[in-house]
């Protein structure tokens, strides 16, 4: 089977996808979009997207990409995330003035750069691809950011390992198809929902759930793109596709001014 990710081999994406769907043909794109394209015109059954991280918190664009497209979540997967820093082979640390990786990567890192001010903080589209670029470019003052099997792939050295901010440093993923399919033993739900800007709103919708006992284990809201000031509200709960939480569904559906589903999947 095809999944699309977004990132190349050795990226933490990768590792997720082959461990949430075995014996599979990882396609590697640029961007994110890119990725849910190939889902949605048909190039690959399924893709696998990083959603939220233990130290970075979610990752924005691809919430705003799950409201935006047909998609429906039919797992989770959650990643231990450990960073290291990795140079072409030859170079030692005292030679790095650069390091490079995905934002959300760098952003696991801050101690690490304050430990070491020498060495600038630089975006880069992925973390694998970076110490693909970094060796592939012959830059001997520079390093990339990225898991372990990312030295290994692409003939790197390790100049330091475990560099991000907290050992309890996870990502969590969610594998995508285009159409609704709950897979057995499906305990938890996600969801997005708009609401008026009046008095109590939030705490009507709030009600639909505690008056059932149904445990919320997340809730954010992000801005709608194209209407300032405007949010959206985004909300876990662990319920599957029963009574109960067809129920609070519909109740929901009764006080807000939209609710869609994004995915019925298995608690990881």
């Amino acid at each position: 089977m095809k999944v699309a990710i977004q990132g190349e081999q050795g990226s933490f994406s990768h590792e997720a996808a082959r461990k949430m769907v075995p014996g599979c043909t990882v396609v590697s794109c640029a961007r994110s979009i890119e990725v849910f394209d190939q889902l949605e015109s048909g190039r690959v059954p399924v893709i696998v997207i990083p959603i939220e991280n233990t130290l970075a918190g979610t990752v924005t664009e691809h919430a705003d990409l799950l409201l935006a497209r047909e998609v429906f979540i039919q797992r989770e997967f959650r990643l231990r995330i450990v960073h290291s820093l990795i140079a072409i082979r030859g170079v030692k640390k005292t030679d790095v003035r650069r390091a490079l990786s995905h934002p959300v990567a760098l952003d696991q890192c801050r101690d690490f750069f304050r430990k070491n001010p020498q060495i600038q903080a630089t975006p880069f589209y992925d973390t694998a691809g970076s110490v693909k670029h970094v060796i592939e470019s012959g830059m001997r003052d520079s390093a990339g950011i990225a898991g372990k099997h990312a030295a290994s792939v692409y003939k790197g050295t390790i100049l330091a390992a475990g560099i991000e901010d907290d050992k309890r440093n996870f990502t969590r993923f969610f594998l995508l198809r285009k159409r609704r399919k709950i897979l057995p033993r499906a305990n938890k739900t996600s969801i997005a929902f708009g609401l008026k800007n009046v008095p109590g709103a939030l705490h009507k919708a709030l009600r639909v759930f505690a008056d059932r006992d149904i445990s919320l284990s997340k809730i954010e809201s992000r801005p709608i793109r194209g209407r300032p000031w405007e949010y959206v509200f985004y909300a876990d709960f662990l319920r599957g596709d029963d009574k109960l939480a067809r129920g609070a569904l519909l109740q929901l559906g009764a006080v807000a001014d939209m609710v869609k589903v994004l995915g019925v999947y298995p608690a990881a």
